[in-house]
């Protein structure tokens, strides 16, 4: 593991990078992102993904491993529910998935460029307020997605958690699996051990994202909402044992493998 004044700079160098390629990117593809068919969009997307890939990995020293992709089902909508750790799965999980859309927050359609981005994508975006209001919008938008088609991508816990942090599942993704009788696809990634949220530094290492066994229509939602978040946890938690037991761990990971906690 380099010494701190060297991952600093790294860092420091790929921050600058980062967000000087998505104003360039999102600019660049203006207005050919917005004339061309979604299919043919999500080619730029995946690209603009795949290039935030090769930055981290040339700045910073991170390997990618994908794990568990003859999990993901093919010629049917699903929802894939992912751990939360980071802005690295963000423009990820979406490489392996045809005409994916998010669950957001309505307030991020109006940013501009990024929300006009996702506006293309008719993404679901969904109102804030009563826990009435916002699972009534997300799943009146979830639904005609869904029977679309297309896949869903939704974060359970509804905000990046930090590796190691007691697991707080919302009740959407239940809601979603009931109402749609959907097929929900896990996935399980240590993320946030390499670019923890919150956090100026990133560290070198093998990011994983592991796509779980489909969990599929019918289960009771507490038996749902219970099998869900257990098999999310113990994949994470074997993913953040094995980053912590590589020959260089990041920081957290020696951590919390000595029980330590922190916020």
């Amino acid at each position: 593991m380099p010494g701190p004044g060297v991952l600093f700079l790294r860092s420091l160098i790929f921050h600058i990078l980062f967000y000087i390629s998505n104003a360039f990117q999102m600019i660049f593809w203006t207005p050919a992102y917005f004339l061309i068919p979604r299919p043919l969009a999500w080619r730029i997307v995946r690209l603009w993904g795949r290039s935030h890939l090769w930055l981290q990995q040339l700045c910073i020293g991170s390997t990618y491993e994908f794990r568990g992709l003859e999990n993901i089902p093919k010629d049917r909508p699903f929802i894939v529910a992912s751990k939360h750790q980071s802005a690295w799965e963000t423009y990820t999980v979406l490489l392996f998935l045809d005409d994916p859309t998010y669950i957001l927050k309505r307030e991020l359609i109006y940013v501009p460029l990024f929300g006009w981005y996702m506006a293309k994508m008719n993404v679901v975006p969904v109102d804030r307020g009563t826990r009435s209001k916002a699972l009534k919008s997300m799943t009146v938008g979830s639904r005609k997605q869904y029977h679309d088609g297309r896949k869903i991508i939704i974060y359970p816990e509804g905000t990046r958690t930090r590796p190691g942090a007691d697991p707080k599942y919302k009740y959407g993704i239940t809601h979603l699996y009931k109402e749609l009788d959907a097929t929900i696809l896990p996935v399980a990634l240590n993320s946030g051990l390499f670019w923890p949220r919150n956090s100026f530094m990133l560290y070198p290492g093998k990011i994983v994202m592991e796509f779980l066994p489909p969990i599929e229509p019918g289960m009771e939602p507490e038996v749902f909402s219970a099998e869900l978040e257990n098999r999310i946890e113990s994949a994470t938690d074997k993913l953040i044992e094995e980053a912590a037991s590589s020959p260089n761990p990041p920081p957290l990971a020696r951590q919390i493998k000595a029980g330590t906690k922190s916020a």
